[in-house]
């Protein structure tokens, strides 16, 4: 036995410290609002309400997608809010990309969906940066190179 299959899973997800300092940050928040809107001031308590909501939902989010990408010697499985995506490898291209994002150029996974299943939904890229990664993309990206070169079995 000359190489041995290594079955093993890679997965990638927002960093646990950062979800939970997100659901810190909401409590903080909320409490925040709370005291604002006894306090009778109305402008404040919907500024509060926004940013509460606005922390909720990425916390919600971060805790529900985890983790986001996964990846075996087989394919890839990429989990959203409507669900998670399994795509063999023939059916995905990756591609690491460099964007504009807050004003800087960041490092971005784009995965291309190349099989047409006749949902656009299902067919849109996804582009995934190091918050949803919780590391770098490049890095993430020699990883399933590696395990897409990897022989199934």
């Amino acid at each position: 036995m000359d190489n041995p299959v290594d079955n093993s899973v890679h997965t990638w997800g927002p960093r646990p410290a950062l979800v939970a300092a997100g659901w810190v940050l909401t409590g903080v928040a909320a409490a925040t609002l709370a005291a604002t809107a006894l306090g009778g001031d109305r402008p404040g308590t919907l500024l509060l309400a926004l940013v509460t909501a606005g922390l909720l939902a990425f916390s919600a989010y971060g805790t529900v997608v985890r983790p986001r990408l996964s990846a075996d010697a087989d394919g890839i499985r990429l989990r959203t809010l409507r669900g998670t995506r399994r795509l063999d490898w023939s059916q995905v291209r990756l591609e690491v990309r460099t964007l504009p994002r807050f004003g800087r150029r960041v490092p971005v996974l784009e995965l291309d969906v190349l099989a047409d299943h006749g949902d656009p939904d299902e067919d849109r890229p996804a582009a995934l940066g190091w918050i949803e990664l919780g590391e770098d993309p490049r890095e993430v990206y020699d990883v399933l190179d590696r395990t897409r070169r990897r022989p199934s079995g």
